[in-house]
């Protein structure tokens, strides 16, 4: 007898769906249990071999619990919305609901050939107006409300003003942001506007002025993984600091219980100390630094007070806002080059460990707080807006970061730690016994820290503190194709939420998607839908990626529900996902969001459970080979210019260019150590990247530009070598495989099984085509 696979799994797919076989109920005397994927983001290119390994594992087990007895929720849908579909529109045309709902339909089609269990009554899309509803009414709940760090939990906004009205800012314990204090009297006596940006300082969505990574090709602000030496990922565009007024999301509030939770659910390791290192959570001291000759000062905080007395030199943010106000005339040249050479570069280079080491100096001092001595302020890329305050007391002598800076620049390095009693410390270790430093001889490290913190509360200079690595949350784009805001402003700019009885807000139509001037979003240009009456504006900007997929978790429950985001009685039913199955790669973006977003739905009461996933499985991923060329950052004759690999690494000139990724079906040879793009593959690419159509391309065997090849020495073809390099499969990176062409070959089983031979879940290996033979003929013995 012969294995046909293709004459049977049509077959049993189609009785599956007749049958409703996988439809789930509700309510139901089984207990329940709820498998769930981590949603596709449905993209042009498909799905590739390396998407369904997570999706296969979690199939395996949803049928394995249905066998045990369970009533198995197993739902599959879209994360819809995103900026691929709009520069998808804006270089095509196609609307971007239209290029979703085709690559929907693609993807869809790719699952059911695999030969999933999902119960596609449950389906979902986050582009949907009937599920963007709800994530708009989440919206305007989080920005009804604050958190009151008495109660530990979210409290509506109208008890915030209602102690306004009585005490003023006396007494309050709240998150916040606010930089003032007033009395009762003086708040009654304020006008709409103050009282809207007051309460903005609160809410846990909120409007704020803040340095963001702003891509003008693009017309966006870009999350920081999605920026790499200053250019985005995508395109390879150049990426600035930008201070934009945007939405936020006070996921401040929360980094305790984000971090206690962590005990209470079956994560990997790895993953909830990844978590644990991006919440950051340490104690010490904000102290007080006056600047020398001038009205102002500025906090530092520091998780060693001890080291205060090796203090050489502070650093600030080259974005902080003394910056320009303490700079010497005889130093603004120096400094304003370096502040427009920092702008292009993202946080992540910036705080990366790295062999440059760069800053200029304000010609500004401050004085220490002890000694009175006077001390430099600096500027460094080094130091982050967004983390801490902004500023540093640099320890060249306790710290390899300010040692580094101290060496090039010759600055004091200071010792105040002998550490003579402990051989194998390093510099940075809390050990040793205090010297040169006044009060603190002669102490402990341990003792030593206690001591000054009395010394600095006494002294009136700081105050004990704990503080996050964690920021809030960037919850605004400048895009189209992304939820709106429920949220207008009258004339005065005072914000009113929208009444949830006239939800959803929807996004309207429009065939211009290009970004709008300043770093407006498109829907600025739709006057008659951002100004649909005299005195009342529309917020332009539309929600981030991560907003559905926040919540979606939730909707599977209950997806058809036109009244509420999920009935409480299935609520009660279903509680939480019991296992979660998906990629490393979202710790610290969505998982955290996900973790926000369901505490605060439970301190308003709309979910029984503190945590959303109980169990979380990350799968590695199924690697390819990612072909590379080099673009040059710096145009040559006004003109984009690629160097071959091979000669870009001779040079050893790597940090002059940035890697673009080509798609694997223009390369020869790919995959091996001799890759390359020949004047056909060359011309393809072209094709594919028009931005680079009068770019030159140089190799070793001539140059090629606008479809002519100019030799050296006689050769025939252009040779322009690519790097090869092993990693991750994925659209970002053109070289996908698809799984529909393996399932044609050799069926679903043997494709969900090969898959699952590789290895252990969790880790990521490589696919190689050649082995799933073996599979297909176990499985034509059985």
């Amino acid at each position: 007898m012969q294995y046909h696979p293709s004459d049977f799994e049509k077959k049993w797919q189609e009785y599956w769906d007749e049958k409703g076989v996988y439809r789930v109920k509700n309510q139901d005397d089984r207990p329940k249990y709820y498998v769930l994927d981590m949603f596709p983001y449905p993209s042009g290119a498909g799905l590739h071999v390396g998407h369904p390994l997570g999706y296969i594992a979690s199939d395996i087990y949803a049928r394995y619990k249905r066998l045990k007895g369970y009533n198995v929720l197993h739902p599959m849908g879209y994360d819809a919305f995103g900026l691929p579909a709009e520069q998808y529109a804006i270089e095509t045309g196609v609307h971007p609901a239209t290029s979703t709902d085709q690559n929907i339909k693609t993807f869809k089609s790719q699952l059911r050939n695999i030969g999933f269990s999902y119960d596609w009554s449950r389906e979902i899309k986050t582009s949907d107006p009937n599920f963007y509803k709800w994530t708009q009414w989440i919206f305007l709940q989080m920005y009804d409300h604050y958190y009151d760090t008495q109660l530990d939990k979210a409290q509506p906004i109208r008890r915030l003003i209602e102690h306004f009205e009585q005490n003023g800012t006396e007494e309050l314990y709240a998150s916040h942001n606010l930089e003032r204090s007033f009395s009762a009297k003086e708040w009654k006596t304020m006008d709409a506007k103050t009282k809207d940006d007051i309460l903005m300082c609160f809410r846990l969505m909120y409007r704020k002025e803040s340095f963001v990574n702003w891509c003008e090709a693009l017309g966006t602000v870009l999350a920081n993984d999605e920026v790499k030496d200053g250019y985005s990922e995508r395109g390879g565009h150049p990426v600035v600091k930008k201070s934009m007024m945007q939405w936020s999301m006070r996921t401040t509030a929360y980094a305790q219980r984000l971090l206690d939770g962590l005990e209470q659910v079956q994560w990997p390791k790895s993953l909830k100390l990844m978590q644990q290192n991006w919440l950051g959570r340490s104690e010490g001291a904000r102290i007080s630094f006056q600047v020398l000759d001038s009205p102002w000062s500025f906090e530092v905080f520091t998780t060693r007070p001890d080291t205060i007395f090796g203090v050489s030199f502070m650093v600030l943010a080259p974005e902080h806002e003394l910056v320009e106000k303490i700079t010497t005339p005889d130093q603004q040249n120096e400094v304003e080059e370096y502040i427009n050479y920092v702008s292009k570069r993202s946080d992540r280079d910036r705080i990366s460990t790295s062999k440059n080491v760069s800053g200029a100096f304000t010609g500004a001092f401050v004085q220490h707080p002890f000694t009175e001595e006077q001390i430099p302020i600096w500027i460094s890329e080094y130091v982050l807006m967004d983390y801490g305050t902004g500023a540093i007391m640099a320890v060249p002598g306790s710290d390899l970061r300010d040692e580094a800076f101290a060496k090039h620049f010759g600055l004091p390095i200071l010792s105040i730690i002998d550490q003579s009693d402990y051989p194998n410390a390093e510099i940075e270790d809390k050990v040793g016994v205090m010297i040169n430093s006044d009060f603190l001889d002669g102490l402990q490290v341990e003792e030593a820290i206690t001591r000054v913190l009395e010394e600095i509360q006494r002294h009136k200079i700081g105050y004990r503190e704990i503080n996050f690595r964690l920021r809030d949350a960037n919850y605004s784009r400048q895009r189209y194709w992304g939820e709106p805001f429920p949220i207008s402003y009258d004339s005065e700019g005072v914000s009113h939420p929208m009444d949830i009885k006239d939800l959803p807000l929807l996004l309207p139509q429009t065939e211009d998607f290009s970004p709008g001037k300043d770093g407006q979003s498109p829907l600025s240009r739709l006057t008659h839908w951002s100004n649909p009456i005299e005195g009342v504006y529309r917020e332009t900007d539309t929600m981030p990626g991560f907003a559905g997929s926040s919540w979606y978790y939730l909707r599977y429950m209950d997806p058809h529900n036109d009244k509420d985001m999920v009935d409480p009685e299935v609520l009660s039913y279903w509680q939480d996902v019991d296992l979660y199955i998906g990629g490393a790669e979202h710790a610290v973006g969505h998982l955290l969001y996900s973790r926000t977003w369901h505490k605060f739905l439970y301190d308003i009461g709309k979910v029984p459970t503190q945590e959303p996933f109980k169990k979380l499985i990350n799968q590695g991923m199924i690697q390819g080979v990612i072909e590379f060329i080099y673009l040059s950052k710096e145009k040559k004759d006004g003109k984009h210019f690629f160097l071959c690999a091979e000669m870009v690494h001779q040079k050893n000139i790597a940090d002059e260019f940035i890697k673009i990724p080509v798609h694997i079906d223009f390369v020869s040879e790919y995959g091996s150590s001799n890759s390359f793009l020949n004047t056909k593959g060359l011309d393809t690419f072209i094709q594919w990247r028009p931005e680079y159509k009068d770019a030159v391309f140089h190799c070793s065997q001539g140059s090629y530009h606008q479809g002519v090849f100019t030799a050296h020495n006689g050769a025939k073809d252009s040779r322009l070598m690519t790097k090869s390099e092993v990693g991750k499969m994925s659209k970002r990176y053109f070289n996908v495989i698809n799984p529909d062409d393996v399932v044609a070959r050799y069926g679903a089983d043997a494709f969900r099984m090969y898959e699952m031979f590789l290895g252990p879940i969790e880790q990521s290996k490589p696919w190689d085509i050649n082995k799933i033979d073996g599979v297909s003929k176990f499985l034509r013995k059985l």
